[in-house]
C-alpha cells in the first residue's frame, strides 16, 4: 500500500516516515502544502495522512481540492487543531478520519487499518479466499492449513491482489504499489515476474488450485474459480 504523508514539522514526518515503513507501506512525503496537493493530485495513492496548518496551501484547500477534482483517495487528517469546529470542517469536506497530534503510532496504524479495510470491503483481519488465508495483521498466508513462508515482498503482492478479489490488477498497478516509483518500468516487471513465479511455486508445492492468474496484457488476478 502507497501512502503520501503531507507534514511540515520535520520531526514528526520522520517519525511518520519511520512507522508507516516499518509496517512495510510504502512512503512518500512532503512538507510543502502545494508541492503535497500537486502529488496527491497527479499519483494514486491508497491513502493520505495530511496535516492542517501547512505553508503554501492549507490541509482543508488541498482536501477540498481533491474531491472537486473527484479524487477519492482516503485522506487521514492528523492536525494539532482539536476544535470540533475543525473537525466538522474537515469531514464536511470529504476527510475519512480525524486524529489530533500528539497521537499514539499504535492508534494511527489501527485507524489505518479500518480505513483499508473500509476501502476494500474487508470487514475482517483475515482474507479467506476458498482454501486460502491471508491474516492481514500477523502478514501471513496460510493454505489449507499449511502456513507458507513468503518474503516480505511476496506477501505483499499477494495481500494486495486479495485485496482486489475478481479484479485485474495491472502490472503498472501492482508495481507502483509495492516498489512505489522508484524502479522504471522495465525493472519493476521483471521483479513482478519473479515474484508472481516464486509464489506460484510455493502455492503448487502445497495445493492444485493456482489462485494468481495472468490476464494477457492487462495484468493479474486472484480468484478462487479456475480462469482461463
Amino acid at each position: 500500500m502507497q501512502i503520501l504523508v503531507i507534514e511540515d514539522t520535520i520531526r514528526i514526518l520522520d517519525n511518520l516516515n519511520a512507522i508507516l515503513r516499518q509496517e512495510n507501506y510504502i512512503v512518500d512525503s512532503e512538507s510543502d502544502g502545494e508541492r503535497g496537493y500537486e502529488k496527491a493530485l497527479n499519483n494514486n495513492y491508497d491513502l493520505i495522512i495530511l496535516d492542517l496548518m501547512l505553508p503554501g496551501m492549507d490541509g482543508f484547500e488541498i482536501l477540498e481540492g481533491l474531491r472537486a477534482n473527484k479524487k477519492d483517495v482516503p485522506v487521514l487528517i492528523l492536525s494539532a487543531k482539536a476544535q470540533v469546529e475543525d473537525k466538522v470542517k474537515a469531514l464536511d469536506l470529504g476527510s475519512d478520519d480525524y486524529i489530533t497530534k500528539p497521537f499514539a503510532p499504535a492508534e494511527l496504524l489501527a485507524r489505518i487499518r479500518r480505513i483499508f479495510r473500509q476501502k476494500y470491503d474487508i470487514v475482517t483481519s483475515v482474507i479467506e479466499i476458498g482454501g486460502m488465508k491471508i491474516d492481514i495483521n500477523k502478514k501471513v498466508l496460510e493454505i489449507d492449513s499449511t502456513i507458507i513462508d513468503l518474503t516480505s515482498k511476496e506477501y505483499e503482492i499477494i495481500e494486495f491482489l486479495a485485496y482486489n478479489l475478481g479484479k485485474v490488477v495491472s502490472r503498472v498497478t501492482l508495481g507502483e504499489h509495492i516498489w512505489g516509483e522508484s524502479l522504471d518500468l522495465f525493472t519493476m516487471s521483471n521483479f513482478i515476474d519473479v515474484h508472481i513465479k516464486n509464489l506460484r511455486k510455493k502455492i503448487s508445492d502445497v495445493t492444485d488450485r493456482k489462485y494468481i492468474y495472468t490476464k494477457r496484457g492487462l495484468g493479474f488476478i486472484v480468484s478462487e474459480k479456475e480462469i482461463v
